[in-house]
């Protein structure tokens, strides 16, 4: 059946970021032929809009399936209410421009004639609609924020797991089915996710681990797998009496995180990847040895992560990075003994695996800093545009976090932490 596609655009005065602040709440009744409309939980936790317009009793409900306040871009699915529609996807963007903004509203749908050209009109009448009341838009509108509850202290404490290996956590929060679950990166421990937990903490259990070797974790009897880590997290669930992992992962932690969806996506309840995806699972054998010799050749040498540490702090931190911030990277990569390192340098370099992302139907947020050199921008949205594309249920969210290098969480902990509450907020039950 062929594929129809409808268009509208509309140039506003009002700055991009304010007509965004106007539209990017995905239920908000902002479209001037909406009576009503209610926000629904869809299977998996992605986000529903029902609603219904105005001289009509049909019920239409849309499911939002990307999302990007850095882009200021959404898309979204039909689900119900357009008779005779197949596969309707629609896309709605806002770019800055000399004076003002432009506005886009796209769809794409199959339905057979005659139809098609119904819907498509249809459509291009909402669509016109709509674009037209954002061209309207006062140049001086504004949407301030909502303001920040109060929250609750939550205490956390230190646990340790005594088996082969030891495994050393942080655990806390609020009493929930779910666990948030923070994994750190390569050069880090899990102090480093010290602000997140605070965030989190009010409105779920939260718990951040030292992976094997780190911290207060030890390494095991062999070298690492990724089944090996996978393992863990399993441990760590269970000890925390969850039903559901919210696993958050940052580089090595993120493409950790991706390789446990891969094997038990039923247990996540979403995933959030910072700083990578990836890592080495589709690099190729020349490109893996080069990465992990260049890290190994030095510690041949006798030197260990502390005698490397400054100069792995210059190329993670962002360029506005505080000496606060870099000497935190710095103790956390100086804390690693070498025989840590190699081991996870090893285990990083041999993935098992190409990722499969049709796999990953969970809600899905990827961030990365602007000043990232290992995750950049353009790889990361490639990323995110490539599980959007991949899912058969896709609910992908795409930031970019400004001023921020490869640890962006600790670099930007304020930023960082409210996308990640909002993602979660409409996860959690």
């Amino acid at each position: 059946m062929p594929r129809h596609k409808v268009q509208s655009h509309a140039k506003t005065a009002a700055s991009a970021k304010d007509v965004w602040s106007a539209v990017r709440d995905f239920c908000a009744p902002w479209h001037p032929s909406i009576a009503s409309m209610s926000a629904e939980r869809a299977e998996g936790g992605g986000l529903i809009r029902r609603f219904q317009v105005k001289d009509d009793d049909t019920t239409y409900r849309e499911r939002l399936t990307y999302f990007s306040d850095s882009d200021r871009a959404m898309a979204y699915t039909h689900v119900e209410g357009i008779k005779g529609v197949q596969n309707y996807d629609a896309r709605l963007t806002v770019t800055p421009s000399n004076d003002g903004a432009v506005v886009m509203m796209t769809a794409d749908f199959s339905a057979p004639a005659p139809r098609a050209q119904e819907i498509a009109d249809g459509t291009q009448m909402v669509f016109d609609t709509g674009t037209a009341a954002l061209a309207k838009l006062d140049p001086c509108f504004r949407v301030e924020p909502p303001a920040k509850d109060q929250e609750n202290q939550h205490s956390s404490e230190d646990h340790r797991i005594d088996n082969v290996p030891t495994l050393g956590f942080t655990i806390g929060g609020k009493d929930s089915d779910i666990l948030c679950l923070f994994l750190h990166g390569i050069g880090g421990n899990r102090s480093n996710w010290d602000s997140q937990m605070q965030a989190l903490a009010p409105h779920c259990r939260v718990a951040s681990l030292d992976l094997r070797g780190y911290g207060d974790s030890t390494l095991g009897a062999a070298q690492s797998t990724i089944d090996d880590y996978c393992d863990d997290v399993l441990h760590i669930l269970d000890h925390a009496g969850a039903k559901k992992l919210i696993l958050c992962g940052l580089s090595y932690g993120a493409w950790i995180a991706t390789s446990f969806a891969m094997r038990h996506g039923d247990k996540l309840a979403a995933l959030v990847l910072s700083g990578g995806c990836t890592g080495m699972s589709e690099a190729g054998a020349d490109e893996r040895d080069a990465f992990r010799l260049s890290r190994e050749t030095p510690m041949n040498a006798g030197q260990t992560p502390a005698d490397f540490a400054p100069s792995v702090v210059n190329i993670i931190a962002g360029p506005q990075a505080s000496s606060d911030v870099r000497n935190l990277l710095h103790a956390s990569m100086a804390a690693i003994p070498a025989t840590t390192y190699a081991d996870a340098l090893r285990c990083f370099t041999n993935p098992l695996e190409k990722f499969d992302f049709a796999k990953l139907t969970m809600p899905v947020l990827l961030m990365t800093g602007a000043h990232d050199r290992l995750a950049p921008p353009a790889e990361i949205k490639s990323v995110a545009e490539r599980i959007w594309d991949a899912s058969p249920r896709p609910d992908v969210r795409f930031e970019v976090i400004a001023d921020a290098g490869h640890v962006c969480n600790v670099e930007k902990p304020e930023v960082y932490n409210a996308i990640l509450t909002e993602f979660i907020g409409r996860i959690l039950p």
